[in-house]
């Protein structure tokens, strides 16, 4: 078990209260975008975020020219993607889950900062950007090597200076009719970055293994996220109904404030280093 320390800097009285709350308990982490944009990678739904219209899984497996246009904008956002470092808010949850404090983390995010951060046991609900499936036949590549080939096949689209990088590790790009799509090398397959599309679901050993996580602690803490995905809010409910306390850190408002015992209205870098401070790891 852990104990308080004293802080340095007084903390406002919401966040002694959390402290309060989670002493001697353990508890689960579900992050969303909200914790990677100190990193560098904006947020789809915080404010000042432009309105998005995401390509669907439907359209990527259905017509060549939609597999054409994401690539050609995927490709120019993974150089930047794959450069980001973890920020201290993924440090924090790191240290916190190395003192047993946390049970590990459940992640909307598909940029891997966790467990570039060092945590251990990361469920990355909507997968990775760092690896590539064929649809065919289940051969999974590294997203460095499909980098590559695709930097051979399309040199003339390698501009990082025009890059507008996404949460999601694409771009937004007008020119991609004459871009080359890889294939699959083993079957000659359609490649897909192992990330689930609007339009997919969750696969369900992903979700029991968030769930798992869930069960086994005593509190959750939702860092970064608005919910407005429906695989947090569906966890949220799993808290809710074994009855644990649910707080909630995120600037603004969120689909599961009305059901939080705490909602800390602040950024996740800073707050979640400060609770580290303040629990001495």
């Amino acid at each position: 078990m852990f104990s308080l320390q004293t802080a340095s800097t007084a903390l406002p009285q919401t966040l002694d209260g959390f402290l309060d709350l989670i002493e001697g308990r353990t508890m689960a982490v579900l992050t969303g975008a909200g914790v990677s944009t100190d990193s560098g990678i904006p947020d789809y739904r915080g404010e000042g975020a432009p309105p998005r219209n995401p390509m669907t899984f439907q359209q990527y497996l259905a017509d060549p020219s939609y597999r054409k246009r994401y690539w050609a904008g995927s490709h120019l956002g993974w150089r930047r993607f794959d450069s980001t470092a973890p920020n201290e808010g993924h440090r924090a949850l790191a240290r916190m889950e190395a003192a047993g404090i946390t049970n590990g983390v459940i992640t909307q995010n598909v940029d891997g900062l966790h467990l570039r951060a060092g945590s251990q046991r990361v469920v990355e609900l909507h997968g990775a950007m760092d690896r590539v499936r064929c649809l065919t036949c289940g051969q999974f590549f590294a997203r460095t090597d499909i980098a590559d080939r695709l930097t051979a096949a399309n040199p003339w689209l390698d501009q990082p200076e025009l890059i507008r990088l996404n949460p999601d590790g694409d771009v937004e790009i007008d020119d991609w009719e004459d871009f080359v799509v890889p294939d699959c090398t083993v079957c000659g397959g359609i490649l897909k970055p192992d990330v689930v599309f609007f339009g997919e679901f969750v696969p369900t050993e992903r979700f029991t293994e968030a769930s798992a996580l869930i069960q086994g602690a005593d509190v959750l803490l939702i860092a970064g996220s608005s919910l407005v995905v429906n695989s947090g809010i569906r966890l949220l409910e799993q808290a809710a109904r074994r009855r644990i306390p649910v707080v909630i850190l995120n600037r603004g408002v969120t689909k599961g404030d009305p059901r939080a015992a705490i909602k800390l209205d602040a950024g996740t870098s800073e707050t979640l280093g400060a609770i580290a401070e303040r629990l001495g790891v």
